[in-house]
């Protein structure tokens, strides 16, 4: 008995191991990254992004985004409204310093990816789907999508205030390996 159990638990232990070695290629986030957002009112960009980024093509269940955006680094082009943006009124930066997008899962579509994670901010977290492609370059790659987000749901400004309530995101993540 104990003879054949011996065969059986090395056939698991590499059947099971042959499983450890599929992972997503770890990607480093490359200068000249884009993070811009747009509504009927206003408009303008955060400069501060970092984060983990595990993406292969090949295997997009082991894909992985962790990122971050540095709510101080907003930027209008208006210092007025760069300050108001930050002020407790909208974004709280003192509070709620980064917007924070860790995906849950990655799914191929037919125009390129999906990823579906937890967009927090302003303290508020919500299940927001991502759409994005990714092209391969010689060093590295790029991230790019586009999605919207109500900014109803995340507590930003007062609800049917001066700004739009939908806000249009368009990132643009250039890659290293």
């Amino acid at each position: 008995m104990n003879k054949l159990l011996y065969p059986f638990a090395a056939a698991l232990i590499l059947a099971g191991s042959a499983f450890t070695f599929i992972a997503a290629q770890n990607w480093q986030i490359a200068d000249g990254y884009s993070i811009a957002f747009t509504s009927d009112d206003a408009s303008g960009i955060f400069k501060g992004f970092k984060g983990n980024i595990a993406f292969d093509e090949q295997t997009p269940a082991t894909a992985k985004f962790d990122v971050t955006i540095d709510v101080s680094s907003i930027n209008t082009g208006n210092g007025l409204q760069n300050k108001h943006a930050k002020s407790d009124e909208w974004f709280d930066a003192a509070k709620f310093p980064v917007i924070h997008y860790t995906s849950q899962k990655v799914t191929k579509t037919a125009s390129g990816w999906l990823a579906t994670g937890d967009l927090e901010i302003h303290g508020v977290k919500k299940s927001t789907p991502i759409p994005f492609t990714f092209k391969k370059t010689a060093t590295g790659g790029l991230f790019a999508g586009t999605f919207t987000v109500n900014r109803n749901d995340f507590k930003l400004g007062k609800p049917g205030g001066d700004v739009g309530e939908q806000i249009k995101l368009d990132i643009s993540v250039p890659v290293n390996k």
